[in-house]
């Protein structure tokens, strides 16, 4: 009934005339400062193997549970201070997944992050293409191009800037910040253009993506954690639109998740076969 109920609210959404919308200034501060505020923290994890990943830091006998289910194949989602959070001209939505992948080390993740040209391969068909634009300093400039199927096709037109590393020989970190997002109206077709970044249907403004990743006996720990700003919802169709809002960043970070989980599986399968 829940499955039934979703379908026909995003028939509905689409089907609705809903006012574009667009990027604020305070909605663009209130997004950076919350992120700041990740990285510092995310920093502080960093600095001692007990405390590398989030969903760790919890008593030890939650600890055992929780890796254990990870062992066992479970992916592991949560929301962050209430996976949306309302601010001044959108919303922002935090969550975190984490998995296991038995034989893999952090080199392989490292690898993974950084085939930067062949992205697509690993996460279509939500990653439709991705190239590398630059690399200074430690700094890779990464384009992409998502797809998002619902009862329409959302398409959008990213770049971000990426920083990977090690911090020991069994552990490592990704920081992707989004520096553009376009959505692109009429997608595939001759009358294909971007919309101008922040003045449109307002489905992503905003998305960076934090990796931990730690070795441990047998396998490799992953965790990733994503925060996205989109517009608020608009007057009136709350009970409509708020639910598939809400349910977008989760689903999409799984996905993630699940693809870069069968990605270190199949390369690390391949070592162990050599």
């Amino acid at each position: 009934m829940g499955l039934i109920f979703r379908t026909a609210a995003v028939i509905l959404t689409m089907t609705v005339p809903c006012s574009s919308a667009q990027l604020t200034a305070s909605a663009q501060r209130a997004f950076d400062t919350y992120a700041a505020a990740v990285e510092k923290r995310l920093a502080q994890q960093h600095s001692s193997p007990d405390t590398y990943l989030a969903a760790f830091n919890v008593a030890a006998a939650n600890r055992s549970n929780l890796e254990g289910q990870l062992r066992s194949g479970v992916l592991h989602m949560e929301p962050v201070d209430g996976g949306t959070r309302e601010i001044s001209g959108g919303l922002v939505h935090h969550w975190r997944g984490s998995a296991f992948v038995p034989g893999a080390r952090a080199s392989d993740m490292l690898a993974l992050l950084r085939d930067y040209n062949h992205l697509s391969t690993y996460y279509a068909p939500e990653v439709e293409s991705s190239h590398l634009l630059s690399d200074r300093a430690g700094v890779a400039t990464v384009a992409m191009r998502f797809k998002k199927q619902m009862v329409i096709p959302i398409v959008l037109d990213t770049e971000y800037d990426v920083r990977t590393g090690v911090t020991s020989n069994a552990a490592g970190y990704s920081f992707s910040r989004s520096t553009h997002i376009w959505e692109i109206e009429n997608a595939g077709t001759p009358h294909e253009r971007r919309m101008t970044e922040g003045d449109d249907d307002g489905f992503l403004w905003r998305l960076n993506s934090y990796w931990s990743f730690l070795e441990v006996p047998g396998g490799l720990l992953i965790e990733c954690e994503a925060i996205s700003l989109t517009r608020d919802v608009p007057a009136g169709l709350g009970w409509l639109i708020a639910p598939v809002i809400e349910e977008m960043p989760r689903d999409s970070l799984k996905f993630t998740l699940a693809a870069t989980q069968n990605a270190l599986s199949s390369n690390a399968l391949k070592q162990a076969r050599r």
